[in-house]
């Protein structure tokens, strides 16, 4: 289909000759996902389908015990706007709340707005350049104090501010936010904004309270007694945080929903492994949920015989990759490793980048390793499926890797081992420890070795590597080894934050507290061209098709080498209803909606 005949379409549905759901059903036959048909209408000007909530059978507040959940990589911190990774966004999610979610069809629902805004309701304006939000009324903070815009307001001051190093910077610091009045706020853009639902919404849209953090603006943020004592507006009051090892909660009496929450107290439990949690689930039924299972899918079949759980796994577009360090791990510049002012000994030769990428053999990982919870991959943007390259192939091929190097001018020393000027192609291969992950690890060593790569592997606790703590050397953000492994996670239908992280102003670095976006440190200009264009694309066809060029530039440039797209994998207890889980945003996306029957 042609972009005349996609036009086509489109006006039909605008005009009732088709309706919304034949056109949603024709574009997924073509490949799109439900999320990116329901956008492109959107984009369009025809209204949002109306999201159906699941059915809420508790008819009062409370009542239900303990909903007790694991996530084996434990929170390091409680504030939205520090969160490293999902388990510190999952932490924070228990108490705050954003101003609107994104369902599993990728629709918005709204949460501490009274409406989700749209060019219909006049919330939207037809240019692009601004949204304008109303907010819930009589919502209150867990000590009582009313939520009002003057909160939107200073989210987005607290996050745009460079002192405050938040890792939600990039969302909001090109942003103008107004009070309209008490509950209304006007978000203005400086250019047309296509994507204009990322400020206040989902995972880097969580609202802290401004009476609580203001006198920890800027420098002073990271002092903030609330960044591990939170008091937010959701379901549940804190009532106990341990880093890396427990987040505890009580039902808040006061929640703006009725009857809700259904549990009583809340325990997010960190530590252990995948296997053991998922285990805790599916096969004894000891606890409720478990996050994240990075586990071998034929012991996941084995567990679910048990019948007290299910591997509930749910299309995104999270992918497990590589990583290529562009800079020097082993020089120290200004006290920082890994600095752009250096340049990788090795990597920085097309030759070896290319020879790597042609030693991971993705379609083993897959078989052997993750089953129907990995899917091998040459690309590293895959979903929604409008966005998918088909410009890209993967190619596992020892042979043609020692062609590269060798004509490039590596040798093989005595040892077996390439070298060139003196320098040999001997690395460090990091990831967290995870059974698969150790396994993966493995399968490209033993490549690697024939190619006269030497690898030496690095595994490292998961709460260390993922952790937030700034002064940690081992965290991924650092990126002080060679290359790195891990899944990078997609929490929202459209791929504008996800592509992110390979513009050069998100490089993390010692200045920005490594919190930003770009880990990699690689910079290329036509890629920063095609994302600044991509931001202001308000014709859908076009834009998809920038963020399709712009993962093909990566991945020629072999900047990190997919690995495998992972759906989301989580342990859900047979009893436990409304854990309805989305591609696109948090695990407690809806966890207000969560109760327990039998």
């Amino acid at each position: 289909m042609d972009e005349r005949e996609l036009r086509t379409l489109i006006d039909d549905v605008k005009r009732g000759r088709l309706s919304r759901r034949r056109f949603v059903q024709t574009m997924v036959g073509l490949g799109l996902t439900a999320p990116l048909a329901g956008q492109m209408l959107a984009s369009a000007g025809v209204a949002q389908a109306q999201t159906k909530p699941a059915a809420y059978k508790p008819s009062k507040r409370g009542g239900g015990g303990a909903l007790r959940t694991l996530w084996w990589q434990g929170s390091t911190l409680l504030n939205p706007h520090f969160a490293v990774g999902t388990k510190d966004q999952d932490g924070s999610r228990i108490f705050y709340e954003p101003l609107a979610v994104w369902d599993p069809e990728g629709n918005l629902v709204p949460v501490l707005a009274a409406e989700i805004p749209s060019v219909q309701n006049g919330a939207v304006t037809k240019d692009g350049k601004s949204v304008t939000w109303k907010l819930k009324k009589n919502v209150q903070w867990h000590d009582g104090k009313p939520f009002t815009a003057d909160d939107v307001v200073f989210n987005w001051e607290y996050a745009a501010d460079p002192a405050t190093a938040a890792t939600t910077n990039g969302t909001y610091k090109d942003l103008k936010i107004d009070k309209v009045d008490s509950h209304t706020v006007k978000v203005t853009f400086a250019k047309p904004t296509p994507f204009w639902a990322d400020a206040f919404v989902g995972v880097r849209g969580m609202i802290i309270p401004k009476h609580l953090f203001e006198p920890f603006k800027g420098a002073k943020s990271r002092e903030a007694p609330a960044n591990l004592k939170p008091v937010g507006t959701g379901p549940y009051r804190y009532v106990d945080f341990k880093p890396q090892d427990v987040v505890r909660g009580e039902l808040n009496p006061g929640y703006h929903m009725p009857n809700r929450p259904f549990f009583d107290t809340i325990e997010m439990k960190g530590g252990g492994d995948a296997t053991s949690a998922a285990r805790a689930v599916i096969q004894t039924g000891e606890v409720d949920f478990a996050w994240n299972l990075q586990v071998e899918d034929e012991l996941l079949k084995r567990m679910e015989q048990g019948g007290k759980g299910k591997a509930d796994i749910t299309p995104g577009g999270n992918i497990e990759h590589i990583q290529l360090n562009n800079t020097d791990p082993w020089k120290e510049v200004d006290g920082e490793r890994s600095s752009v002012k250096t340049k990788h000994p090795f990597l920085a030769d097309p030759a070896v980048r290319q020879a790597l990428n042609l030693l991971v053999d993705r379609a083993s990982v897959q078989e052997q390793i993750y089953g129907r919870t990995g899917i091998a991959t040459a690309n590293f943007l895959n979903e929604p499926k409008r966005f998918y390259s088909r410009n890209t192939k993967y190619e596992f091929n020892v042979d043609k890797a020692n062609q590269i190097l060798e004509s490039a001018g590596w040798k093989k020393g005595a040892d077996g081992i390439r070298a060139k000027d003196g320098v040999k192609l001997k690395l460090v291969y990091q990831t967290s420890i995870n059974s698969l992950r150790q396994k993966t690890q493995a399968i490209v060593k033993q490549a690697a070795a024939k190619a006269g790569i030497e690898m030496e592997l690095k595994s490292v606790t998961a709460a260390v590597y993922f952790s937030s703590d700034v002064a940690n050397p081992d965290t991924y953000t650092h990126f002080y080894t060679d290359i790195q492994m891990y899944t990078t996670t997609m929490t929202q239908p459209d791929p504008e934050v996800f592509m992110s992280q390979f513009a050069s102003w998100e490089v993390a670095s010692k200045d920005n507290k490594w919190q930003l976006r770009n880990i990699t440190r690689w910079r290329n200009e036509e890629y920063d061209k095609l994302f600044r264009s991509a931001e202001t694309e308000l014709d859908p066809v076009k834009r998809g098709a920038l963020f399709i060029k712009m993962n093909d530039v990566v991945i020629q440039n072999i900047v990190v080498i997919p690995v495998v797209l992972r759906p989301a994998v989580a342990a859900i207890s047979n009893r436990l209803k409304g854990a309805e889980q989305s591609g696109w945003d948090s695990n407690f996306w809806n966890l207000e909606n969560w109760y327990r029957e039998g």
